[in-house]
C-alpha cells in the first residue's frame, strides 16, 4: 500500500532486553526463556519498551502516502445508520440502533413496532474518551426493569448497574468482580441471576482490567433490586473445582432455573436444575442463609453439550452434541432423567447450529451447509419439517423471538449485503417473510464484486473450503494484493460477513480478501473441530498454507504481495505460519495472538484454552506444544509483522 513497501532499509526494531538465566525444566527438556520479563504489564521496563513498539510504528505509517486516502474513504463508508433486530419484553420493543460514525451503538425502546422510539440507554456519554463500553445487558419480564453491565477499556471485568425503563432512572445498585456472566431475570422482576468471582482479599494488589493472575472460582449469585451487593444470595459455587464456571438462565415459563457449568472452551457442559416453583417463601427465603439453592444434576460429566430450547412442565428440549458432531435435537422428562429421545436427528452433512421455540409449538432452526446458512420451521414437539425460509448464501447473525412470539426478527449479512432484518409471521399458513429493514453503505455497488467458494486440498488431502471475494472480473496474472483470515479454532465458524475496510480495500486498491475455513473451527461439526486442535494443531497450519498456496498458484496474488490475518487464536495460527513458510507471505497481521504455547494457561482465563492447544504441565501435550518448533527452529527471511496495526 503506497509507499509501506517502498521502505528500502531495514526496520530499527527496540531492543528486548535477554535474560538467559531464565530456563524453565519441562519433564526432562530445557527451554529457555528470556524475555520472561515481558509478562508483567505494569513493569516501567515493559511500558517503556512498549511505547518504543508504538513509537517504531507510528514512524512507518507515515510514510503511507494512501493512509489518510484509506481512512477517509473507510470513513465515509461507515457512515450510514445501522439497526439491529428489535426484540420484545413486556407491551414493549427495544433495538440499537447507530446513526453512523457513534463509537457505540444506541439502546432505544418502542411501545410497538409503528410507535416513536425513546433513547433508553446511550453508551456513548459512559466516558469522555468513549473506554466505557456496554458488554451485557436483560431487560425484566414485564419490561420494568434494564440491567446492564459496563466494561472499562476492553476488560473483561464488568460493572452492573439498574435502570428504571419507564423514567430512566439508575438505580443504586452497583455490582462488581463480574466477569464472564448472562444476566437472566426471574419471572417476578424481584431481581437477577448473575456470576462473579471473589473479591480480592483485603491487602491485595489487584488492578482489575490489566491483572494477569488466573482466573478461578466462579460462583453464582442472586441480586434484589434495591439492595446493597453484599446482601446477594450465593446460589452456586464449588471450592473444590476452582477452574469451573456458572452461567444460569430462567426458563420461559419462570418455574425453572437452569445452571450451565463449563470449565473449558471446548463444547461440553453440565446441566442442573432448580424448581424455583417449590420454594414457599420464594428466594427471599434465602436471604440471611449460609446453604446453595437446591440443585438437580440432569448431565454430571462434561462428555457433550447442551443448550436449552424450550420446556413444557418437566419436559425438557436441548440442542446436544451427544453422539452426535453435527448436533441434534433431544428431549428428556425430568421425572426420567436416564431417558432421553431423539426430536431432530444429526444430519449426514449439515451442522444444526441454533435452534429456537418460536410461536408455541414450532422453532427455528438454522443448519450449516458447505459454510453457508440454512433455515427452516419444524414442529417442537415431533421435529418434523414444516417449512423452509428462502435466504441469500450468507450468514444468519441473529434470530429474534421467543417461545411466545408468532412475530420473528431474523438478521442476515453476506460478504455483499451489509445488513437485511427480516420479519416473519408465522401465524400465516405459510410464513410470511419480508424485509423489515435494511442497511445501506454510501457508494457500495455489490455489482462491481464477485465472490467465489473454492474448495482447497490441505496436505493430507482435506478439502479446505475458502471465500474469494474480488473485483468483478479480475485478471489472474498475480499482480493483487491479497489479505488471506483465519481463525481454526474452538469450534468457531467463520462465516460470510460484511466489512466496510476490507471492501474499501477492494474497491479503491484492487487487494483480494479471502477467507480460509480451516479445520479447528465448527464449520462441519465437532470432528473438524477436534482435527485441528491438541495433537492434531498443525493441520490448522497446514490447511491455512495450502491456502494460501492456491492464491499464488491460481494467480489471484504473489507471496510478497499475500497479507495473512488472524486474532487470538488466529494471532498463534499467524505466529505459526510466518515461522514455517516465512517465504510465502510478505505481510502478517497477527492481532492479541496466544504466542506463549507453553505458559499461556497460567495467565487469566487461560487455563480455559488447554482444551484446545493442551498444557505444558502435561509430558505428553508438552510434545504436542514444542513439536511445531523444533520442525522449524529457525527463520532464513524477514516478514513484517504488525499487532493490531492502524492503516
Amino acid at each position: 500500500m503506497g509507499s509501506l513497501s517502498a521502505l528500502n532499509h531495514p526496520l530499527q526494531y527496540p531492543t528486548a532486553r535477554r535474560d538467559v538465566s531464565v530456563i524453565d525444566d519441562y519433564h526432562g527438556v530445557k527451554i529457555a526463556d528470556p524475555y520472561r520479563w515481558l509478562e508483567d504489564p505494569d513493569a516501567e521496563e515493559v511500558k517503556e519498551f512498549v511505547q518504543e513498539q508504538v513509537t517504531l510504528t507510528e514512524s512507518v505509517l507515515k510514510t503511507c502516502d494512501t493512509r489518510e486516502k484509506l481512512r477517509e474513504k473507510i470513513t465515509k463508508s461507515f457512515d450510514h445508520p445501522r439497526y439491529y433486530a428489535p426484540f420484545k419484553r413486556g407491551n414493549k420493543y427495544f433495538y440499537f440502533y447507530n446513526t453512523g460514525l457513534q463509537a457505540q451503538d444506541v439502546l432505544y425502546v418502542q411501545d410497538c413496532l409503528e410507535g416513536e422510539p425513546e433513547v433508553l440507554l446511550d453508551p456513548n456519554g459512559f466516558s469522555k474518551d468513549g473506554t466505557v463500553s456496554l458488554n451485557t445487558l436483560s431487560i425484566s419480564e414485564d419490561a420494568k426493569y434494564l440491567a446492564y453491565g459496563l466494561s472499562t477499556s476492553g476488560s473483561d471485568w464488568i460493572t452492573i448497574k439498574v435502570m428504571h425503563v419507564e423514567n430512566k432512572i439508575v438505580e443504586a445498585d452497583t455490582l462488581n468482580w463480574v466477569k464472564f456472566t448472562s444476566i437472566s431475570w426471574t419471572h417476578d422482576s424481584k431481581g437477577f441471576f448473575y456470576s462473579r468471582y471473589p473479591a480480592p482479599k483485603e491487602g491485595e494488589n489487584f488492578d482489575a482490567g490489566t491483572e494477569t493472575n488466573a482466573s478461578l472460582y466462579h460462583e453464582l449469585y442472586y441480586h434484589f433490586v434495591g439492595t446493597d451487593q453484599a446482601e446477594d444470595i450465593l446460589c452456586w459455587r464449588d471450592p473444590e473445582n476452582p477452574k469451573y464456571m456458572f452461567g444460569a438462565g430462567v426458563t420461559d415459563d419462570g418455574k425453572y432455573l437452569l445452571l450451565y457449568i463449563t470449565e473449558s472452551c471446548d463444547p461440553v457442559n453440565k446441566v442442573y436444575y432448580c424448581d424455583m416453583s417449590a420454594f414457599s417463601d420464594g428466594l427471599e427465603g434465602f436471604r440471611g442463609r449460609t446453604d446453595l439453592l437446591p440443585f438437580v444434576k440432569l448431565i454430571d460429566n462434561f462428555d457433550a453439550q447442551y443448550q436449552h430450547i424450550a420446556n413444557d412442565d418437566t419436559e425438557f428440549t436441548f440442542l446436544a452434541n451427544k453422539d452426535a458432531p453435527k448436533y441434534k435435537i433431544v428431549r428428556v422428562d425430568l421425572k426420567d432423567p436416564g431417558s432421553w429421545i431423539d426430536v431432530v436427528s444429526e444430519s449426514e452433512k449439515d451442522v444444526l447450529e441454533s435452534a429456537c421455540a418460536v410461536n408455541g409449538d414450532k422453532m427455528i432452526v438454522s443448519y450449516l451447509r458447505d459454510v453457508k446458512y440454512v433455515l427452516q420451521i419444524r414442529d417442537l414437539k415431533t421435529g418434523s419439517l414444516l417449512h423452509q425460509l428462502h435466504i441469500d448464501i450468507g450468514s444468519v447473525t441473529g434470530i429474534s423471538a421467543r417461545r411466545k412470539d408468532s412475530i420473528v426478527f431474523i438478521s442476515f449479512a453476506s460478504f455483499l449485503t451489509p445488513g437485511i432484518i427480516y420479519q416473519c409471521n408465522l401465524d400465516t399458513e405459510v410464513p410470511d417473510m419480508k424485509i423489515f429493514r435494511e442497511i445501506t453503505v454510501p457508494g457500495f455497488d455489490r455489482t462491481e464484486f464477485q465472490v467465489n467458494q473454492v474448495f482447497v486440498p490441505s496436505q493430507d488431502g482435506t478439502t479446505i473450503p475458502m471465500f474469494i471475494v474480488a473485483r468483478k472480473n479480475i485478471k489472474l496474472d498475480g499482480s493483487h494484493p491479497c489479505l488471506l483470515y483465519a481463525y481454526g479454532g474452538f469450534n468457531i465458524s467463520i462465516t460470510p460477513s460484511f466489512s466496510v475496510s476490507r471492501t474499501v480495500l477492494t474497491r479503491h486498491l484492487g487487494a483480494v480478501f479471502c477467507i480460509a475455513n480451516i479445520r479447528g473451527g465448527g464449520e462441519y461439526g465437532e470432528e473438524w473441530h477436534k482435527a485441528g486442535s491438541l495433537a492434531r494443531k498443525q493441520n490448522c497450519f497446514d490447511d491455512f498454507i495450502s491456502a494460501s498456496e492456491y492464491l499464488v498458484s491460481a494467480g489471484y496474488t504473489q507471496p510478497k504481495k499475500l497479507c495473512i490475518e488472524g486474532g487470538s487464536n488466529g494471532g498463534l495460527l499467524i505466529g505459526a505460519c510466518i515461522n514455517q513458510r516465512p517465504d510465502q507471505f510478505g505481510c502478517a497481521l497477527a492481532h492479541v495472538g496466544v504466542m506463549d504455547m507453553l505458559r499461556f494457561h497460567k495467565f487469566t482465563i487461560g487455563h480455559a484454552w488447554t482444551s484446545d492447544f493442551g498444557c505444558s504441565d502435561k509430558k505428553e501435550e508438552f510434545g504436542w506444544l514444542i513439536k511445531p518448533w523444533e520442525q522449524h527452529p529457525e527463520t532464513t527471511h524477514s516478514v513484517p509483522i504488525y499487532d493490531a496495526v492502524d492503516c
